[in-house]
């Protein structure tokens, strides 16, 4: 029997939103390192909430695909990312990732950016929102409410990078000094260079993604988040090219911060999105001081990365983190933490960056009572005070369970109601 044969492929409207069948069939890749012990934990969580949502009526159809070091064992040439796994994301257009390994400062290049690439999921989504019973450094992380729209593809995604020596960095240096004059002890001959390219188009497309999330959701305000004050052409561009965005594509529903001080005396008229931008660094500070003021947050490659993690750490950190790359007719909703090898096979580690991962997933495709299943089952596990170690050491009186067991007592919670 094929796959065909057990479940439905989901199709897609011209908007680009999902019409999803009562047997979906969705791909998956386990991952590398603590993937597989996760993924066992997280898959029954699923199968449970769908199961318990619609008494049976729907279903979701896994199919794998093969990736990291998976997929070297199973190609006689080593693939790390085999077509066929490419064909079939985009053949079944949403996906659901464990941790993929990827070595630092040599081998080979990242697989979570090349499936970003050559999938063009240009919009890397990380909400970040406080579970009660979770462990947060914060005094009230529930007052943390973000979204952060995160640009994919560009920045130093783009890897166009040489080492310092090389004849690649030696003519591009001699190149720059052509071009612009550059201050003394700036630009050495040795340095390494790398390059980062910003374009109007995909920067353009990232907010008016970050704008239909916002509308869609109920969301007050969105925040360009940027380093303009310094690289005026590349990340100053990206805030002038999202003002834009809002202005040419949704003035009936977005009105700028300048405007509301000039015109409606500093109050956002209702109904609309609020607009306004900040620079990359003070909003590091915003974020702990006044999380309460921002809503949707659209930036470019480099700041989202730091900024998604840094607002992570303040509900509960990256184990609890979920997120998911997005493009216009395919998703992929994946663990946000790394592969933690030396962890592998232990079923130690927390599943809960998946788990929620997969409620966003479930969220995504409609099934809003399945994902509402989980985080309620989910937050009453945490509330019990059986968790694994890395909550387990941040919460007085709790008792450390397996990765395995964790996911077991939510399954049991989710049957429960």
């Amino acid at each position: 029997m094929n796959m065909e044969d057990k479940g439905q492929r989901i199709t897609w409207t011209e908007d680009n939103r999902p019409l999803v069948p009562e047997r979906p069939v969705i791909a998956y890749i386990e991952g590398d390192g603590t993937g597989p012990d996760i993924w066992a934990a997280a898959r029954p969580v699923f199968e449970a909430a769908v199961k318990q949502a619609y008494t049976g009526k729907r279903q979701i159809v896994w199919h794998e695909c093969l990736a990291g070091e998976k997929a070297r064992q199973a190609s006689q040439g080593g693939n790390s990312l085999p077509q066929a796994t490419l064909d079939d994301i985009r053949s079944y257009s949403i996906a659901l990732k464990g941790p993929l390994t990827t070595p630092v400062g040599s081998g080979i290049r990242s697989l979570n950016v090349s499936l970003r690439q050559e999938l063009d999921l240009y919009a890397c989504v990380r909400p970040v929102r406080y579970l009660q019973h979770v462990p947060s450094p914060m005094r009230w992380p529930e007052q943390v409410q973000l979204v952060i729209f995160r640009e994919n593809t560009e920045d130093v995604y783009a890897g166009l990078e040489w080492p310092a020596g090389s004849p690649e960095a030696g003519q591009l240096i001699s190149t720059i000094r052509r071009l612009q004059a550059v201050p003394s002890g700036s630009l050495f001959s040795e340095s390494a260079i790398g390059i980062k390219p910003m374009s109007e188009h995909n920067s353009r497309r990232l907010v008016r993604r970050a704008v239909h999330y916002a509308l869609d959701k109920g969301y007050s305000s969105l925040t360009l988040v940027h380093k303009g004050n310094i690289m005026k052409f590349t990340e100053g561009a990206f805030r002038d090219w999202g003002y834009r965005v809002a202005a040419e594509e949704f003035p009936e529903q977005t009105v700028r911060e300048d405007e509301v001080d000039k015109k409606h005396q500093g109050r956002t008229p209702d109904g609309y999105l609020l607009v306004k931008d900040r620079i990359a660094d003070s909003m590091f500070q915003q974020m702990l001081l006044r999380p309460e003021e921002y809503g949707i947050i659209a930036t470019t490659n480099l700041n989202g990365d730091y900024l998604s993690d840094a607002a992570a750490a303040q509900v509960g950190g990256l184990g609890m983190a979920p997120g998911y790359n997005q493009g216009d007719r395919c998703v992929v909703f994946e663990t946000t933490h790394g592969s933690a090898p030396k962890y592998a096979g232990l079923d130690k580690v927390n599943p809960g960056s998946l788990i929620l991962s997969g409620v966003e997933m479930l969220d995504f495709l409609g099934w809003k009572e399945a994902a509402r299943l989980i985080v309620k089952a989910l937050v009453k596990t945490i509330g019990q005070g059986a968790v694994t170690y890395d909550l387990a050491r941040q919460i007085p009186g709790s008792r450390e369970v397996k990765c395995s067991e964790f996911g077991a007592l939510i399954v049991e919670n989710i049957e429960k109601e």
